[in-house]
């Protein structure tokens, strides 16, 4: 090789490389191109989403709209494609029906990608909890939902829109769950005559209201099992300190699936949560959400407005939860899915 192609070889190497070792970072390989502004009083920010229509102008004819939550990788793009799958199985079922992916970007994507200050971003996956981003804004991942409520139940330019689902797998469960529980723009939702629904897939853990756990938390030694965001003690701003019991009462009133692989089922899986605050909810994932609708079955014996359906030879897999009988029957309830908990 001449000395001249070496040099270019060279020059193109050391132009690549910062870029092949951000990319080999924990970084995306895709940013969403949708932009929602969440506003602040002290400074707001910009959610990166992909959404199938513009969310501030008319779409009448809309009359369901499925927010979708990618898990931690968050591959936004994926789980809207997943989506996008499971309505067309879904055939009529599926009609009329529009698909939202936000996505909770952390810093390693926003270097890799050189993304404007204005765009939110947070610390690894504490989205999941609704902690404040990391910037441009302390504006909380709750918040950036309460964002997308808002534009969805405005009548103005939803005029149809009849019901919203918020549906999310593995860390995207866990924030569909959480903000069923804590979520401030619910209310307002239903006010605008809008239903909701929650479908919560495969998620490494669930908040609960009070010390009760399936494993017992003395032999474990663990000692913030009951702290957010496993329980309801040191809550984060958005939350706030309300009483536990008026949580819970609001909370068992909401439609919420909770969508269990039966193969989901290795205490080792991928990505699954091993913090002994999680370990003291179950073993596993199926574990796991076995034991905490069997919580709150106990709970209330009556007026539990929440189902399980569980899903037959699937692991720890969106696209397979979402498209399969019961993940489309949960996500377009077309009653084709038995729910309930093996006996």
């Amino acid at each position: 090789m001449s000395l001249e192609r070496k040099t270019a070889l060279l020059l193109l190497l050391t132009t690549l490389f910062p870029i092949f070792a951000a990319l080999g970072s924990d970084a995306v390989e895709r940013v969403a191109t949708g932009r929602l502004e969440i506003p602040k009083p002290h400074g707001g920010g910009l959610l990166a989403l992909y959404s199938e229509a513009d969310l501030n102008a008319r779409q009448p004819g809309v009359r369901r709209a499925i927010v979708v939550f990618h898990g931690l990788h968050r591959n936004a793009a994926g789980y809207a494609q997943d989506l996008e799958e499971a309505r067309g199985q879904a055939s009529g079922a599926g009609e009329k029906t529009l698909i939202v992916a936000p996505q909770f970007l952390n810093e390693d994507d926003a270097r890799a990608h050189k993304l404007p200050r204005e765009v939110l971003r947070w610390r690894r996956a504490e989205w999941e909890a609704g902690a404040a981003a990391a910037g441009p804004a302390p504006i909380s991942s709750y918040e950036a939902i309460d964002a997308i409520l808002a534009r969805l139940s405005d009548r103005n330019n939803f005029p149809d829109l009849r019901e919203i689902v918020l549906a999310g797998h593995s860390g995207g469960g866990q924030i569909v769950q959480r903000y069923a529980a804590v979520g401030r723009q619910i209310e307002a939702v239903e006010k605008a005559g809008i239903g909701m629904r929650f479908v919560v897939a495969n998620p490494s853990s669930y908040v609960y209201f009070d010390a009760t756990r399936p494993a017992p938390t003395a032999a474990t030694g663990c000692t913030r099992f009951n702290e957010w965001k496993y329980g309801l003690e040191r809550t984060p701003d958005y939350v706030g300190s309300p009483a536990a019991a008026s949580l819970e009462a609001a909370y068992v009133t909401r439609r919420v699936t909770y969508l269990l692989g039966t193969d989901d089922d290795d205490p080792n899986g991928p990505d699954i949560d091993k913090d002994c605050a999680a370990e003291v909810q179950g073993p596993t994932r199926l574990a796991r959400g076995s034991y905490y609708f069997k919580y709150l079955e106990s709970r209330h014996k009556t007026g539990l407005a929440q189902r399980v359906m569980l899903v037959p030879g699937v692991a720890h897999n969106a696209r397979k939860m979402f498209t399969s009988v019961c993940g489309i029957d949960a996500l377009f309830e077309t009653g084709a899915c038995a729910a309930g908990l093996a006996k």
